[in-house]
């Protein structure tokens, strides 16, 4: 099929949470023409808007102990250069974007300084935050400060379909992508110097997640098809708790929680996470969640009880004023109950591998947040990291773009060619949707065995290629969307099976 819609900019970025409006902001300070892309309606959706607990930016030992943290929470598989660049550059950049440049109002303690909350897993107080809705308003200022700019474009309900690659001799170039616009059903081109996937994570996978209906794993498939590495794509963190409801609504309870005093309790009131690991409820989230999961499994119940009545009343109200009010809305009243929780698909550990820039392997493209794997996170990832990477990986990123980019060219190929047609017509893909995300939950989930993924792998594999037939036919929105999360799904599973040692998020059952 050949296009005639051709569109040009000088960086094009996929995705416009936290990490893709980091670069937005720093290359458009430098009056670098940017096109920013979302198949969600919505500008201001992404992982970033769910975001409760806070950012990491600094506490006593810092930045030693914070690495030491991030080390032991990734079960020592971190790469420690990476983990270096984070704890060291993190809080000079929070200060500079955050709170100088969009002016995001922290909360604040009873002196008047920035407050402070802990999380499992770290030694001290370093994790600053606005009440429990840290994410929403750190997305709500980019986006109002990145709407009046005058250097982005953005494109919303629009989906990657495919990034257009060109080979010159062993070397790949990555020169534009092609899109859906999904408002009147037209497929474009976008020839572009540098392209950013910032597409997210991969949570919607999964039957049980607090992620974002976008987290479909678009660029890591779009990656992987054109020839980008991927690493440590086994490691899923699954989060101890989310709001257990008959409606499967997925809402995240925050570690911070845990933090100010919350236990952890079995539906008999008994403390039983210290079965497992001294540190109980703080300690990393990959032990938490298999002592829930275990517990489960014992007792033969759909849910644990989180008990945060020692707190107090008023704290709650106003530091968890988000978490308090939807789950009175879902008829618990955390101060005088406990709330059901259970286990949930939540953060992608691996992903697109890139170096200390956001670099992948192919030529022109970055990679930067969730979708990406800069090795920070290791087999686990530390509470509260994930928007600080973000940050700082999206600065870098940008920085580095911005060295050369006027030399660079926009390669305008003059015959482009989609091998996809536009798809007329409705197809229902809704239950083989549903089968691929009970397989991952079931199967490539919390606890994991050689049968059971063997099993994955064999029903992915027929669902993906399944998908690769649909789309031959024509792509649409739902067919696009079908064709990532079987290629995605497929990639954690073969990794899952090629890696033999149980290890943080990966924990293999012996049997």
């Amino acid at each position: 099929m050949q296009l005639k819609d051709h569109i040009s900019t000088e960086v094009l970025i996929f995705g416009t949470g936290i990490a893709g409006n980091a670069v937005a902001l720093e290359l458009a300070s430098k009056k670098i023409r940017t096109t920013m892309v979302t198949k969600a309606e919505d500008i201001d959706e992404s992982n970033t808007k769910y975001a409760q607990g806070g950012v990491i930016y600094k506490g006593k030992g810092d930045p030693e102990l914070l690495m030491e943290d991030i080390l032991q929470a990734g079960a020592n598989f971190s790469n420690y250069n990476a983990v270096k660049i984070l704890a060291k550059n993190g809080p000079a950049i929070i200060e500079k974007i955050l709170i100088k440049k969009l002016g995001i109002k922290f909360t604040k303690d009873n002196n008047g300084n920035i407050h402070l909350i802990k999380e499992a897993a770290h030694s001290c107080k370093r994790i600053i935050h606005i009440k429990d809705c840290t994410g929403k308003i750190i997305e709500e200022a980019f986006v109002k400060d990145l709407k009046r700019n005058k250097f982005i474009k953005f494109y919303t309900n629009t989906t990657l379909i495919d990034l257009i690659i060109i080979k010159n001799k062993s070397k790949r170039y990555c020169v534009g992508a092609y899109i859906l616009d999904n408002n009147k059903n037209e497929i474009k081109t976008i020839f572009a110097k540098k392209v950013i996937l910032a597409t997210g994570g991969v949570g919607k996978l999964y039957s049980r997640t607090a992620n974002s209906g976008v987290a479909t794993g678009d660029g890591l498939a779009a990656a992987f098809r054109a020839g980008a590495k991927i690493k440590n794509a086994e490691f899923i963190q699954f989060h101890p708790t989310s709001l257990y409801s008959k409606n499967n609504s997925g809402f995240l309870i925050s570690e911070a929680l845990r933090g100010e005093g919350a236990q952890l309790k079995n539906q008999n009131g008994d403390n039983f996470v210290e079965k497992y690991d001294k540190r109980g409820g703080l300690a990393p989230r990959d032990i938490v969640t298999r002592a829930i999961f275990w517990e489960l499994t014992k007792s033969r119940k759909d849910y644990v009880l989180l008990d945060a009545r020692s707190i107090q009343k008023e704290k709650i109200k106003n530091h968890f004023s988000n978490i308090y009010k939807t789950c009175l809305k879902n008829g618990i009243d955390i101060t005088k109950e406990p709330i059901p929780v259970a286990p949930t698909a939540h953060y992608f550990c691996g992903g697109i591998k890139v170096d200390t820039r956001g670099r992948t392997n192919i030529k022109n493209l970055f990679a930067i947040g969730e979708t990406s794997c800069t090795g920070v996170h290791g087999a686990n990832r530390l509470a509260s990291t994930s928007l600080l990477e973000c940050l700082v990986w999206g600065t870098r990123a940008a920085k580095d773009i911005s060295v050369n980019i006027n030399k660079l060219q926009i390669k305008n190929i003059n015959a482009s060619y989609l091998k996809y047609p536009i798809r007329n017509g409705a197809i229902n893909l809704e239950n083989d949707r549903n089968l691929l995300k009970n397989i991952m939950w079931s199967c490539v989930g919390i606890i994991r065995s050689k049968k059971n993924l063997l099993e994955a792998l064999q029903k992915i594999s027929f669902l993906h290629k399944k998908a690769k037939k649909i789309i031959k036919g024509g792509v649409n929105k739902d067919i696009i969307n079908f064709y990532n999360s079987a290629q995605a799904a497929l990639i954690i599973t073969k990794a899952a099976l090629n890696n033999k040692q149980s290890r943080g998020c990966h924990y293999l059952d012996k049997q």
